[in-house]
């Protein structure tokens, strides 16, 4: 038997973080949105466990783990069953691109393990899973646009009737999470402990407008993922230069976003950055968070 779940790429509309708890983690008070860059992972029973991973040209998948640390076979293993399973990843969102695309693939294994084994567990039982795997993955179970506070995993949805077009333009090197946040800390030592709020932001998504969108569009840690990775700046520069509302880091990048008023908008820009990068993306947003395909 097997299933295939999809799931989404997410972008970080805003991204307010707040100083390094005690435990370690940064306070986030941040609005997710899921676009149209899918991961489909496909769970069979099988003997024992596997991984295999495979996708678009662009993903570089030497840094995708194949054992039992593979997040999405973690996210099996939450709940214990007679059946070994191969899991089967096709990806098309960025590997380390600040776009959640481990987590789109822990949300997506979550789902496809419920649905298999008809185990018929609540969204609760399935959110609860998901903050224990990563602060992204309850997210991509939801989908859409969404606020999330405490380490992010705390997800309270937002009414967006929007259609936001966006182009992304993903790096040939990932970029270390972590190693963002510390260097978050290193230039700003005096954080507040509550992070910025999205109040701007949450009224621009009401209004539909995408200028309006575009000036509330906010990303604490992208300057510290620009001190590291000067180019990312560079490439915002380019991307408003051809005609995008808004660039913005993509969470923690290294992916850069661009925020566009249209469909003509995003192919304008398309346009205008393909020249200079081998990989420019569209997409739209909001779409469904983790759902069956068949």
């Amino acid at each position: 038997m097997s299933i295939t779940v999809r799931a989404a790429a997410k972008i970080n509309l805003h991204l307010g973080v707040g100083r390094a708890r005690e435990d370690g983690f940064h306070p986030l008070d941040t609005v997710y949105q899921a676009i149209s860059l899918y991961d489909d992972l496909t769970l069979t029973t099988a003997g024992a466990d596997s991984v295999s991973v495979l996708g678009s040209p662009y993903i570089d998948f030497r840094d995708i783990p194949v054992d039992a640390t593979n997040i999405a076979l973690r996210a099996v293993a939450q709940v214990p069953c007679d059946d070994g399973h191969l899991v089967q990843i096709n990806k098309q969102i960025p590997v380390a691109g600040g776009m959640a695309g481990g987590s789109a693939d822990a949300a997506a294994a979550l789902v496809a393990h419920d649905r298999l084994h008809e185990l018929g567990q609540g969204d609760d039982v399935l959110l609860a899973q998901a903050a224990r795997l990563g602060s992204d993955v309850p997210f991509s179970l939801v989908g859409g646009t969404a606020r999330g506070r405490g380490r992010g995993e705390l997800v309270e949805p937002i009414e967006d009737h929007g259609m936001w077009w966006w182009v992304a333009v993903p790096a040939a090197v990932g970029l270390s999470t972590p190693d963002v946040y510390r260097h978050f800390d290193r230039l700003f030592p005096d954080a507040p402990e509550r992070p910025a709020e999205p109040t701007e932001l949450l009224a621009a998504l009401a209004t539909g407008e995408p200028v309006r969108l575009a000036r509330a569009l906010h990303n604490d840690l992208q300057e510290p993922a620009i001190d590291l990775r000067p180019e990312l700046g560079a490439l915002i520069e380019r991307g408003e230069a051809a005609g995008a509302l808004r660039g913005l880091v993509s969470g923690s990048g290294p992916t850069c976003v661009f925020l566009c008023d249209s469909v003509d908008g995003a192919m304008e820009v398309l346009a205008g950055l393909s020249a200079d990068h081998d990989v420019v993306l569209t997409a739209t947003g909001p779409v469904a968070g983790a759902h069956v395909l068949a």
